[in-house]
């Protein structure tokens, strides 16, 4: 898990890390891992780089996100 996740979280903000976990795990991680396994033959290979894309993925995401600062705006 994240930790700018739980810093999201902890504001208050917990639309942004559901939205980014739906996309980067359901609609990416996912299917790519699927695709680079099985059509494209990489079998554990490929699930490897799958969970690293989507990883690096989200952490770049909520790095520059978090650095925006829209979290301070939440009001709870």
């Amino acid at each position: 898990m994240n930790l700018n996740f739980e810093a999201y979280n902890g504001a208050g903000d917990t639309m942004t890390p559901t939205k980014i976990n739906f996309v980067f795990f359901w609609l990416t991680e996912i299917p790519l891992a699927y695709l680079l396994a099985n059509v494209i033959g990489m079998e554990y290979t490929g699930v490897f780089w799958a969970i690293f894309i989507a990883e690096t993925s989200v952490g770049l995401l909520t790095l520059w996100l978090f650095r925006k600062g829209n979290w301070k705006k939440i009001r709870v």
